[in-house]
């Protein structure tokens, strides 16, 4: 395959440090070194590919670069025998589409341990439904289940609800048992979160409301928080004793402005949520359970699909809060 170019999405530095995207082919010998040869039938749009696409720092610093932290596809080769060629397999996390070229191109080049086999119950479409949003909620909601968090404790609030992580989180916590609200500002939602199994639907305002005060009114046994700063220092202040928050985004505020009251009066308990660095056991009983028992019922009425094309418009539009469920980048048709 040396000579084999690709499309890829690529995103340029100019002189002038303002960032440029644009369709191009590739050669399969540009990729980064790694033992594990991927042609990638499908990726996924996920906010940080949104900030990689735009030169933020804190996601990409090396241009050109080819984004996309979520890959779903075919084995070409691999060096290492952890794979045979014709596998399927699904790479999130990691440092794909951060530094190291991602799902955006046809044929990624990466480390055989990033990759998990695709689980049968999941096609390589819908792992890219899920990707590292569906993931990471999946996690989130895990990781309250082991801190001991049970259906009959009383309501669970997902923020950021219309999101990719939020609205999966609302599914998976609805077929888990859990009595689920949904927070979020886009009103007009209703009806697609309560199709997901939002049992409430609230604004964003009704979350925040009397953040500033010291504590507010129990409301919450639990909650999964996508957005951050404000939001979520309201909601660890209105989380019901024993409680525990997961906390993964910071799409309104990385800062966290509150006190200690919630941890030390009432026992509530803040769970930070990686989903890059996730350890490959706990990685695989994720993925295990999002192919089986918390698959969500109505994944593909949650996804829009575009091609490379297409990503312009809908990474300025993730940006803006102008997305609902989850992006599926088809590569095979790009």
């Amino acid at each position: 395959m040396g000579n084999s170019v690709f499309k890829a999405l690529v995103v340029e530095k100019t002189p002038e440090k303002q960032f440029v995207r644009e369709i191009r082919e590739r050669s399969i010998d540009d990729l980064p070194a790694g033992d594990l040869m991927v042609r990638v039938h499908y990726s996924s749009l996920n906010y940080k590919d949104a900030l990689s696409a735009t030169g933020h720092p804190g996601v990409t610093r090396q241009y050109p670069h080819t984004p996309g932290i979520d890959a779903a596809g075919e084995v070409v080769s691999c060096e290492s025998g952890a794979f045979a060629p014709g596998d399927k397999v699904v790479v999130t996390g990691h440092d794909l589409g951060m530094e190291t070229d991602g799902g955006w191109g046809q044929y990624i080049r990466i480390p055989s341990a990033w990759a998990v086999r695709l689980l049968e119950g999941l096609t390589l479409r819908e792992a890219m439904a899920l990707g590292t949003a569906g993931f990471t909620a999946a996690l989130s909601v895990l990781k309250l289940e082991r801190a001991g968090v049970r259906p009959d404790d009383g309501d669970i609030l997902v923020t950021g609800a219309t999101g990719g992580v939020g609205s999966i989180a609302v599914s998976i916590l609805s077929r888990a048992g859990y009595r689920v609200t949904a927070a979020t500002g886009k009103e007009f939602d209703e009806d697609f979160l309560k199709g997901l199994g939002a049992t409430a639907v609230i604004g964003r305002d009704d979350v925040t409301a009397g953040a500033e005060k010291a504590l507010l009114a129990e409301r919450w046994a639990g909650a999964v928080d996508v957005v951050g700063g404000q939001t979520l220092a309201a909601v660890l202040k209105s989380t019901k004793y024993g409680g525990t928050v997961t906390c993964c985004g910071l799409v309104g505020s990385p800062e966290l402005p509150m006190n200690v009251y919630p941890f030390i009066l009432r026992g509530v308990s803040l769970l930070g949520i990686d989903s890059v660095q996730c350890p490959r056991g706990l990685r695989e009983e994720v993925w295990q359970r999002l192919a089986t028992a918390w698959k969500p019922s109505r994944l593909d009425e949650m996804v829009t699909e575009c091609t490379l094309a297409g990503l312009e418009v809908m990474t300025q539009a993730i940006l803006h809060g102008g997305i609902t469920g989850r992006v599926v980048v088809n590569l095979l048709e790009s």
